[in-house]
């Protein structure tokens, strides 16, 4: 069997973790609005029931990238991250067999043992830091944000429609509402 990357993990009472989903073979999986959707609803749910504060959060279309922080002192950020990619994994791959089969030979992992999977998501896990002070979290907030800019895909963050930045600039039609916003940053932030 293959060597699989694994991901660490520190469940550390009060850090905020910033995480990126990254798609299988970095293809633009998440292009649509209707898988957009699946990942902002996924991410409604996994707060809701994982009990965490949505910081910020940015979806492109062939990674995405969630700022938050547990508010439970006991947690498991492993399982917020599964909540949110087996959501989305499974409504992708059900609409693909049904509407866009040829799709899925390119999401096809033969094992050596012969066994076949479909992966919507990177195998291996993605980047998960733990972020302990309000100049790193604010930093991350704005790499967020600027991401959609710096790929020439909008001229100004709160211009892109998937991305807490429509939020932080009081847009009304913003996907979610965040639960406030990490602490005040340092003046040299910005």
């Amino acid at each position: 069997m293959p060597y699989r990357k694994r991901r660490r993990q520190y469940n550390r009472p009060g850090d905020a973790h910033e995480l990126t989903f990254s798609c299988h073979r970095r293809l633009p999986l998440l292009s649509k609005d209707r898988t957009r959707e699946w990942f902002i609803e996924a991410l409604s749910r996994a707060r809701l029931h994982w009990q965490f504060d949505l910081w910020a959060y940015v979806i492109m279309p062939e990674h995405a990238h969630v700022l938050l922080l547990p508010r439970r002192p006991e947690y498991d950020i492993g399982a917020i991250w599964k909540a949110i990619k087996l959501s989305v994994s499974r409504r992708a791959m059900d609409f693909l067999r049904v509407n866009a089969p040829q799709w899925l030979e390119r999401l096809k992992v033969v094992w050596p043992t012969g066994r076949t999977e479909y992966h919507f998501w990177l195998q291996g896990g993605g980047y998960d830091r733990n972020i302990d002070n309000p100049r790193t979290a604010w930093r991350s907030v704005l790499y967020m944000h600027n991401n959609p800019v710096r790929r020439g895909l909008v001229a100004n963050p709160e211009d892109w429609y998937w991305s807490s930045a429509r939020w932080y600039a009081g847009f009304g039609d913003a996907k979610l509402a965040m639960d406030g916003s990490p602490p005040d940053p340092p003046d040299d932030v910005y």
